[in-house]
């Protein structure tokens, strides 16, 4: 599966210069509201220097990474719910994200105006939390006004359902966001299956100067206490830098760049790790018959049978077995057939908990 990220944010606060720094895909930049009307969507390959270790191991005729999707959503304005703006279209294409990527300004340039007459990257935060809250507010009072109707045929098949929208219909309406901690297993489970934006994962994206790299400024740490107060990570980029570095040096060349900057990748190297920290992501490889080395990604403790699934249906539905070898193993000693006289191959069952690093082989029924 590719996990797909949506850049979501106010007018002007760069998820377009961010998303042609992630994808080099040449979304449309501009200093006006609403550059923005459809989504962009670029899919980027995941950097993985062990996909490229195994590959100079094992010399496949075609290397295959991981990918990542990235959703450049047009920016919300104040009354978004209420269709201000191009409102509810936009907060409707968030819905279909892994995770919310939330940008916010921390630059200064009077060539770029802010939707507001200060710059406030709290506010904005709020400013665009509200607007959320208020469409999964809209969405839950929706459902219980349905179930209510069904429940009075039959009260104790959807006395469960009932208690558990009512509970996020109070949470919503008094300002909690949905992917809080303390929000019990059930409601958050119910949450992820109605698609509800306030329980989605988050990252903050504090655009900044680059003259504030590595760390950011006052604006990134008052991003990072609010940030704090929900366990959500901070990353401070530059998009425009990183724009033009895709655009005038090679990837090399950039990479050298970033390291005298202080920074240890680039910006998608970065937004990428805090992304599988955040969703609970591994990558597992395979080899096919040789010939072509491939990254994979799965939710960390899903088992070898739900990797065959992430391969193809078909293995899934006829698995046997897996062989598994761990990457480390294969870096150390270099070759297949060294790990099997060391017995580091070992044979694995459906139930087996699929590790990051490892690299499987599924045997199946056609």
């Amino acid at each position: 599966m590719a996990l797909q990220v949506g850049l979501v944010g106010l007018p002007n606060v760069g998820k377009s210069t961010l998303f042609n720094a992630l994808t080099n895909a040449g979304a449309l930049v501009a200093s006006y509201p609403f550059t923005t009307i459809e989504p962009n969507v670029g899919v980027v390959p995941v950097p993985d220097p062990r996909l490229q270790t195994i590959a100079r191991i094992m010399q496949p005729e075609e290397v295959v990474p991981a990918t990542l999707r990235v959703v450049d959503i047009a920016g919300l304005v104040k009354g978004a719910s209420k269709g201000e703006g191009l409102g509810n279209k936009f907060l409707g294409h968030i819905r279909n994200v892994d995770a919310i990527v939330m940008v916010v300004r921390c630059f200064a340039d009077p060539e770029v105006p802010h939707v507001t007459t200060d710059l406030d990257p709290v506010d904005d935060i709020e400013t665009v939390e509200v607007e959320m809250a208020l469409a999964d507010l809209t969405t839950v009072e929706n459902t219980l006004e349905r179930v209510r109707s069904q429940a009075k045929a039959n009260p104790r098949e959807y006395a469960s359902q009932l208690a558990h929208l009512e509970a996020l219909q109070q949470r919503l309406a008094t300002g909690q966001p949905l992917r809080a901690p303390d929000v019990p297993a059930e409601e958050r489970d119910m949450a992820r299956d109605m698609q509800l934006l306030t329980a989605k994962p988050r990252l903050y994206v504090a655009n900044i100067d680059e003259a504030e790299l590595p760390e950011g400024g006052r604006s990134t740490e008052r991003i990072r206490e609010l940030a704090a107060r929900e366990g959500a990570t901070v990353l401070p980029i530059c998009a425009r830098l990183e724009a033009e570095l895709v655009e005038s040096l090679k990837p090399e060349e950039a990479e050298e760049y970033l390291r005298e900057m202080g920074l240890e990748s680039s910006g998608l190297g970065r937004l990428i790790r805090a992304g599988y920290h955040l969703l609970d992501l591994i990558t597992f490889f395979t080899i096919t018959g040789g010939k072509i080395a491939r990254a994979w990604t799965l939710h960390r403790g899903e088992t070898a049978l739900g990797a065959a699934g992430a391969i193809h249906t078909d293995m899934q539905r006829g698995f046997i077995r897996a062989e598994v070898m761990h990457y480390d193993d294969l870096a150390r000693w270099g070759s297949v057939a060294t790990l099997r006289e060391r017995g580091l191959v070992h044979i694995e069952g459906r139930d087996y908990v699929v590790q990051d690093g490892d690299i499987i082989h599924i045997r199946f029924n056609v």
